[in-house]
């Protein structure tokens, strides 16, 4: 079964291969710089001649045909027996957002369907060199609650939500255009399909949620390919039908009133119809356990990313979905979506929360601003009194040996009264053989618990020494000094 699905995954991607690569695309020779009116722009002696030679009026009626995925728009003209024949196919330079209908404004996808174009609908003063109005929504969008406004045909290839063209494309579209409306065609019929809507390509998107929505399309593609004439379009209970003979009146989202197909039309159907379904019946076999990914917009700009080198920031052409799109296993297919799944909802998480931050502090602007605590920071008492010990009285720490509150105050304490031990002195021989006794600082309880830094310390002793000679020699011998009692 393994072998048999990547032959049939072999065969598949080779046919793909082949209809894109047969089809070469029209070089327009337009020289933008040389059209002095874009209005009155006259087509070039190049295309002239190929509709002479195609039997073809310069101002017979045309028609639009759009195929996304293919990314192709053809250009169809009347020749002299009214049959139409494709003049050009110009490669699309860019559409938005994925295969399948518009639903709403701003969802980013391009219409698709059957809409009438009419003389209004061009846009000779637009933004994007030129334009023409797909006429999206349509009866059969209105009919279905879609919405949407200034759905384009237009040059810049930069889209969202429009097909976008060269601006060389875009100037011989519109001279075909308003040709075809000087020869009397009251309006334009744009065919926007999602893709060549034959057996094989329904069989691969067969499990796509659009495949209703489409089948819905294909009987209007099917009477074109067999016609080769536009087909009439109705709408009738909020869907489209295509060549259809009654006495009735059709209404968007009223009941179909009773109708017919032609007797020659059912005939030819019927034998188009045929062949399909044996085609069909042998694609979905080929594609057993198979089915297309369709990939996202911005994986069909990624495979063609190098064209936008050197260019304006506004030009962003768009890949087919053909190459940035494969055929995968079920059951890989479904883990890939689990996956995106999964990356969307924590996306919208973080949205989410960023909404409301940015809520609460309405913008960064309200954010409080941490300020310097007033009171003094107890850096010095941090030094003293380490994490979890214990903490000891004044005399304890002093003449604890392991402590680091003795190491600290060693130097001021320990030295004098090993000098007091070994020699008995009065209080004036104590002042002038210990200087450091002499020194108040380190002795008070207030400078143990708290103690100055060394270089402030260092400032105080030097400056404190004369005055605190001269205390010790007043002072009235009524209590001996803490050193005395030791000493002795």
């Amino acid at each position: 079964m393994r072998l048999t699905h990547l032959v049939a995954t072999a065969a598949i991607a080779a046919l793909l291969a082949s209809c894109t690569a047969n089809e070469a695309m029209d070089t327009v020779d337009v020289d933008l710089k040389k059209v002095s009116s874009k209005v009155n722009y006259q087509l070039s002696g190049k295309i002239v001649q190929k509709m002479q030679a195609m039997s073809m009026a310069k101002d017979s009626p045309i028609m639009l045909r759009i195929f996304k995925e293919e990314g192709v728009l053809e250009v169809w003209k009347a020749n002299s027996s009214n049959r139409f024949e494709m003049l050009r196919q110009y490669k699309i330079c860019a559409w938005s957002g994925k295969l399948g209908p518009k639903v709403k404004e701003g969802d980013r996808q391009a219409p698709e369907g059957f809409y009438p174009i009419s003389p209004g609908q061009m846009n000779p003063n637009s933004s994007y060199y030129l334009a023409i109005n797909t006429g999206f929504p349509n009866r059969f969008d209105q009919a279905n609650g879609r919405f949407g406004t200034n759905l384009m045909i237009h040059g810049a290839c930069s889209s969202s939500g429009c097909y976008s063209m060269t601006d060389e494309q875009m100037q011989e579209i519109f001279a075909l255009s308003r040709d075809a409306y000087k020869g009397g065609q009251q309006a334009i019929q744009l065919q926007a399909l999602p893709f060549r809507m034959t057996a094989e390509n329904m069989a691969r998107h067969r499990n796509s949620p659009n495949i209703e929505f489409w089948n819905m399309l294909k009987p209007g593609y099917d009477q074109f390919e067999i016609t080769k004439r536009p087909p009439e379009v109705n709408i009738c209970e909020k869907k489209y039908v295509f060549n259809q003979q009654t006495d009735g009146k059709f209404s968007p989202t009223g009941q179909c009133p009773a109708m017919s197909t032609p007797a020659a039309m059912q005939g030819a159907l019927a034998a188009f119809n045929k062949k399909y379904n044996d085609d069909y019946a042998k694609a979905t076999k080929k594609l057993d356990g198979l089915v297309w990914y369709e990939p996202t917009e911005a994986e069909r700009k990624a495979i063609v990313a190098k064209l936008r080198v050197g260019k304006e920031l506004a030009y962003a052409p768009t890949g087919t979905s053909l190459d940035a799109g494969k055929l995968m296993k079920v059951a890989d297919l479904e883990k890939q979506e689990a996956r995106r799944a999964e990356l969307e909802e924590a996306k919208k998480a973080i949205e989410i929360q960023k909404a409301e931050l940015d809520k609460s502090t309405r913008n960064g602007k309200s954010v409080p601003v941490p300020v310097e605590n007033p009171l003094p920071k107890p850096v010095q008492q941090a030094a003293i009194e380490q994490p979890g010990a214990a903490r000891k009285g004044f005399w304890g720490s002093l003449f604890s040996k392991n402590s680091a509150d003795a190491q600290q105050l060693e130097p001021a304490t320990v030295a004098p009264v090993e000098a007091a031990q070994q020699q008995p002195l009065n209080q004036k021989q104590a002042v002038q053989h210990s200087p450091a006794i002499a020194t108040p600082e380190p002795v008070t309880t207030a400078t143990a618990k708290k103690p100055a830094d060394a270089t402030a310390q260092t400032a105080a002793t030097t400056e404190a020494a004369p005055m605190a000679e001269q205390a010790v020699a007043e002072q009235q011998p009524k209590k001996r000094p803490f050193w005395k009692i030791w000493g002795n």
